[in-house]
């Protein structure tokens, strides 16, 4: 058997300590026997973590805008050419060109998934020739990847109209058996807690939230995470005179984030309708709040939205006004019958929500 016959070579862009989705694929290969390898960069505000498989960062020299994603896929392509793997596993479409290039060359067997519909993503909305460049990329890459798995149908429906390429479906679900560092935690307030947990970018519907809290009584809003909107949320809290009613806690490992969650009265999901990556996303926190029993207030969003009423699991807001958002919040706060209906609907249905019912799907990519 050939020495690089079990290993796994995984490329992503984003904090590999937080991001748990590459997490549980490489804790799952890890098990299955495969020597994975997961290659990320160095961040200011990174931390370290102990895995079951190697971690490699890189630190570069940009961290924004073209000279960054260039920079990285050159320092990737060249790390890959001098080193022999199975598999090439390549998240998003920013560490694609170097993992597609590097697997021709190699003659290595690329996996391609796609965590959201990049091109729409809404840091791209009103950016004509930063989204025009991105859709270059995939326009050229994508049609030639043979291997490929998204978090969600409408992505999947979207790309094989467009490109005619074939996506598995993997959902951001979490573990039935996930490790978790209990241990005794608490919010910075006695206010009941509606709680944001995520990265911290335009369109997760927080400063909605913020506002609704003048219509709030007893109600505080607790953020969890890091993102390029956390100082702007900040100073915006500050200007309109809500720093006792808003607490962001920062970055949290996900081995510790249960213990936050399970506490919280309220978990929100509500991405906007910033470009249809959000339109079809399936974000983690939905499933996370549903396996901590916590009552959800989401989006009219057409995934959430269908989870969320399938299942009961929640209220879906009409529109993102302030006054609306107090509604639902007051509601889903105060309705002891509600919130007994949600919570219980959520403990039956966490198993059929759980990762371990789609993970096998890897299966049929890394043999």
């Amino acid at each position: 058997m050939p020495a690089n016959s079990k290993k796994v070579f995984v490329a992503v862009t984003n904090d590999i300590s937080s991001d748990q989705r590459v997490h549980k694929v490489c804790e799952y290969l890890t098990k299955k026997g495969f020597e994975v390898e997961v290659y990320g960069r160095v961040l200011s505000d990174t931390f370290e973590v102990e895995r079951s498989y190697k971690i490699t960062r890189k630190k570069l020299w940009f961290n924004n805008n073209f000279l960054f994603y260039a920079e990285y896929n050159v320092k990737l392509l060249f790390y890959l050419f001098f080193r022999k793997y199975k598999y090439i596993l390549s998240n998003d479409l920013d560490t694609l060109p170097a993992c597609f290039i590097a697997s021709k060359l190699k003659k290595t067997e690329l996996i391609y998934d796609s965590h959201e519909y990049f091109t729409e993503v809404p840091e791209l909305q009103g950016r004509k020739f930063v989204q025009k460049f991105w859709l270059k990329i995939e326009g050229f890459f994508l049609p030639k990847v043979k291997n490929a798995i998204t978090v969600s149908q409408p992505i999947a429906d979207a790309y094989k109209k467009k490109y005619k390429v074939n996506f598995e479906i993997l959902r951001n679900l979490p573990s039935l058996d996930r490790e978790v560092h209990y241990e005794e935690v608490s919010f910075p307030t006695n206010n009941k807690v509606v709680l944001y947990q995520g990265i911290l970018n335009p369109g997760r519907g927080i400063k909605p939230m913020i506002d609704a809290l003048n219509f709030l009584e007893n109600i505080d809003l607790v953020i969890i995470g890091y993102g390029k909107v956390k100082n702007e949320l900040i100073e915006y809290v500050k200007k309109i005179g809500l720093t006792d009613r808003v607490h962001f806690l920062g970055r949290i490992p996900h081995e510790k984030l249960p213990n936050y969650t399970k506490i919280a009265d309220v978990g929100m999901v509500m991405e906007e309708p910033l470009g249809k990556s959000f339109e079809y996303s399936l974000p983690n926190k939905l499933f996370d709040f549903i396996h901590e029993g916590i009552p959800i207030i989401s989006s009219p969003l057409v995934e959430v939205k269908k989870i969320v009423e399938k299942y009961n699991v929640g209220l879906v807001i009409k529109n993102y006004e302030p006054t609306h958002i107090a509604e639902i919040i007051r509601t889903l706060v105060s309705d002891k019958e509600l919130r007994k209906t949600i919570i219980l609907n959520q403990k039956s249905v966490k198993k059929h929500l759980s990762w371990e019912n789609d993970v096998k799907l890897l299966d049929k990519f890394f043999i």
